[in-house]
């Protein structure tokens, strides 16, 4: 089976530390945006089984974009992990009150990347 991950980032180091990551998985694709606009653009024109998003970036963040794909009902269902160097409680509880269904602090850790992802793909 093969596992489409959308890592959307305005960081390109931190686009290729999160690909790099995920890509210890067999059957990993990643596609890769700039910000939350182009991220939004890439999940509506094809299947994806998880997002992995920042919060701080221009155009649109991660918050923002987060409630955009819980308000359609064709992502509902899609997961979202928040990538995020806001360690706030705060963030972390608005980021989950839209829909996220995990909070990633950055500097990230692969072993911890991995371990969501598998979690959140149900990936044994």
């Amino acid at each position: 089976m093969t596992y489409r991950i959308l890592i959307i980032d305005d960081s390109p180091t931190m686009r290729q530390l999160l690909t790099f990551a995920v890509k210890r998985l067999s059957g990993v694709e990643t596609v890769e945006a700039a910000d939350g606009v182009d991220g939004y653009k890439k999940l509506t024109n094809g299947k994806f089984d998880l997002v992995l998003a920042d919060i701080n970036m221009p155009v649109m963040d991660g918050l923002k974009l987060v409630s955009i794909i819980r308000g359609n009902p064709d992502y509902k269902n899609v997961p979202i992990v928040m990538v995020t160097t806001e360690g706030g409680k705060e963030d972390r509880e608005k980021a989950l009150s839209l829909g996220a269904n995990a909070y990633i602090t950055k500097p990230i850790q692969a072993p911890h990347v991995l371990s969501v992802v598998k979690e959140l793909l149900k990936i044994t």
